[in-house]
């Protein structure tokens, strides 16, 4: 357990294509920072694979589904994923060099070694929106992790793809029945709205319960076909 008064050690700082991302230790920890805002760190991770499970689960048994995972972060979500031997392909699409870096020879690599190995497994560096805007490529589920939610994005860059044409955008890459979820720091009920209005369906809401404060959430909907 991580004692109150342990100091955040800096592990690696670098200045990235969106700005500087940094690598702390804090205790048994590792936490990344993006410009100052914290994202995540390796405390808990239930959210993380609720959003990789409650998508699968959402599929019905369909065979060998190929999943997109939008952000690695410390790499939770890909190593559940890789862990089910159910997925079909599992591609990560992760805009951060340093990021990736931290999990290919960095102290990431102890949460996502196994996951990497996996022949699955395919890291796309590039940015989500702009991989989603321009893949021709398709999936069976999307899962989105790239932001604190639809209401507290990293980048402003990245609020269109929480609206109405962006949902439709990602309706794009998804197959017929192809499930979306998307986690969030809290249940955002003016998002399931908008997941409605993009054409979604079976639209619902999974939470997380936190120590203190409002519970993880993970929103979900299914394209239909």
């Amino acid at each position: 357990m991580t004692a109150a008064y342990d100091s955040p050690v800096v592990l690696d700082r670098r200045d990235g294509p969106y700005g500087e991302v940094v690598l702390r230790r804090h205790g048994a920890l590792l936490q990344i920072i993006a410009n100052g805002c914290f994202l995540m760190d390796t405390s808990d991770g239930r959210s993380e694979r609720l959003l990789v499970d409650a998508a699968c689960a959402a599929l019905d048994g369909r065979p060998a589904p190929d999943v997109l995972i939008g952000g690695l972060g410390v790499g939770f979500s890909l190593a559940h994923a890789a862990a089910d031997p159910r997925w079909g392909r599992i591609v990560v699409v992760e805009r951060e060099p340093a990021v990736i870096d931290w999990h290919r020879h960095g102290p990431l690599s102890e949460l996502s070694a196994a996951a990497l190995a996996d022949p699955r497994t395919d890291i796309v560096e590039a940015d989500l929106v702009s991989y989603v805007n321009e893949t021709s490529d398709t999936f069976d589920a999307l899962c989105l992790d790239i932001d604190n939610g639809p209401g507290w994005t990293v980048t402003e860059d990245n609020d269109g793809l929480y609206e109405t044409a962006g949902l439709a955008v990602c309706a794009r890459v998804l197959r017929p029945g192809g499930v979306l979820a998307v986690w969030s720091a809290k249940p955002s009920p003016e998002f399931e709205g908008t997941l409605w209005n993009a054409g979604f369906r079976q639209v619902r809401t999974e939470e997380v319960p936190v120590a203190r404060g409002v519970p993880d959430a993970v929103h979900l909907g299914v394209r239909p076909g």
